[in-house]
């Protein structure tokens, strides 16, 4: 006020023209001062990187920033010593890169200096060759603006996945193939809970309990599709269990709801057309949603899939899918309250696959105080374990694939033939799908003259 004090008393002398302007001088100074600070100001404040975190993954490392706000990068790849480069122009590191997990990952060292008098330099130092991407992730109503380092190990690209072949496999009576997927993981937490609790630990805890009684499980091979904290997007889901050559697919969440109030398990399977409840299409839509949370842009669309998706609904996977969830419902209603007394479905991107039987289970909800103490014991974790695996055996014990060791044990059982009443929405070739018997054997049993039948119409399925 010193400095507008000297301008307007009439002891001091003004230019010649300020008399004729007057104050409108004085604010006129004064606005220009205000703005010019202010255009300092911002061009002055640069992005923070507010945190960084590191999840090793089967075949890749990565690395997220957490950003204060959007900001424009570079990489550079060096040889001699062998590093990696991130120059994040206009930026400044919140807290020093000191406790990173660089176990068992192909990153030595981790350090950083300001260059060029604005920008951050992050150095990776390498203990061996990588393949790096990066992708710059807007912010969601979930998470913060983020900048993603994928570091893909240049060894797991030229192996590929595959699955041991037991004797009992190599002899014509194979192992049934288990794709337990346990739902969200490393940067994507899923639902939380109260106490920090969060979905990605519960339903590994859960998944790794499936796992080992599978394991026991003769005729049984359990694969995880994640084993440890580490993000695959949801498409990776659905390629891994076919590399796998799964002949099942479930996977395994613990869900929340606008409502506290919300309680109960589910078992969904795939719908192509509307989600049978608003809890359903709710749930569908937040998973579908992990992908932008878990550092994917949602360009996971199925050429393939185009044209199958649109008739899913009548084919024998389905089909398959429903049935089995609904055995998996009938043990898991011994164990929890059900939120649903049947299968429901909903379009959940990770059980599109053609081939493949798939269902979700939701073993409650972690938004539920209730559900959520439940949930963080390792008792009830078992027993929804234990729930998931007996509806699973007992399902493929009466329609065990061809070719399977359960399938040879019941041709060596005597059992007789089956007969089967048409449902609606059944096809023969669909029948004989799920059933495991060629579509010839069923005319033939059947005295069929074609693939023609009708609703409420008895057939025999013969052991395959």
């Amino acid at each position: 006020m010193a400095f507008v004090t000297t301008l307007i008393s009439p002891k001091v002398a003004s230019p010649p023209w300020a008399a004729r302007f007057g104050r409108t001088w004085v604010s006129l100074a004064l606005l220009s001062a205000l703005l010019s600070a202010l255009l300092l100001s911002s061009v002055s404040q640069a992005a923070e990187v507010m945190d960084v975190r590191l999840w090793r993954a089967p075949d890749h490392t990565r690395v997220v920033f957490d950003l204060s706000d959007t900001v424009a990068h570079s990489l550079i790849e060096l040889d001699n010593p062998r590093r990696l480069v991130v120059d994040i122009s206009d930026a400044r590191l919140r807290d020093a890169l000191t406790d990173l997990p660089l176990e068992n990952t192909p990153i030595s060292r981790v350090r950083s200096g300001i260059r060029q008098g604005d920008d951050l330099r992050i150095v990776f130092d390498l203990s061996a060759k990588v393949r790096p991407k990066t992708d710059l992730l807007e912010a969601t109503d979930r998470t913060v603006p983020r900048l993603v380092l994928d570091l893909f190990d240049t060894d797991a690209e030229e192996k590929p996945i595959q699955v041991v072949k037991s004797v009992e496999q190599l002899s014509g009576r194979r192992d049934i193939i288990v794709a337990i997927d346990a739902g969200h993981g490393g940067e994507d937490p899923g639902a939380s809970g109260p106490n920090k609790l969060r979905e990605k630990h519960v339903v590994l805890s859960i998944a790794k309990k499936l796992e080992a009684r599978l394991k026991k499980t003769p005729g049984f091979r359990p694969v995880m599709i994640r084993s440890g904290d580490y993000y695959v997007s949801l498409r990776g889901r659905r390629d891994l269990a076919r590399k796998y050559q799964a002949d099942f697919f479930v996977s395994i969440h613990a869900d929340a709801f606008r409502k506290a109030s919300a309680n109960g398990a589910s078992v969904y399977a795939l719908s192509t057309k509307g989600a049978t409840s608003t809890a359903a299409q709710y749930l569908a839509d937040r998973e579908n949603a992990a992908d932008l949370v878990g550092g994917v842009r949602l360009a996971d669309k199925d050429d393939v899939l185009a044209g199958v998706l649109t008739d899913l609904s009548m084919t024998a996977t389905l089909d398959t899918s429903l049935s089995l969830g609904a055995g998996v419902l009938k043990e898991i209603d011994g164990v929890a309250r059900l939120h649903k007394q049947k299968v429901e479905q909903a379009g959940f991107a990770v059980l599109k696959s053609p081939d493949i039987p798939s269902i979700l289970v939701e073993t409650g909800f972690i938004s539920n105080p209730g559900e959520a103490r439940q949930l963080a014991t390792a008792s009830y974790q078992d027993k929804m374990a234990r729930a998931i695996q007996r509806g699973v055996e007992n399902w493929f014990r009466h329609h065990p694939p061809a070719g399977t060791l359960l399938a040879w044990q019941r041709s060596q059982s005597g059992e007789g033939s089956r007969e089967y009443v048409i449902a609606k929405g059944d096809t023969l070739s669909g029948i004989a799908q799920r059933f495991s018997v060629s579509v010839t054997t069923l005319r033939r049993s059947n005295n069929l003259a074609s693939d023609a039948i009708r609703v409420g119409q008895k057939i025999v399925i013969p052991d395959a």
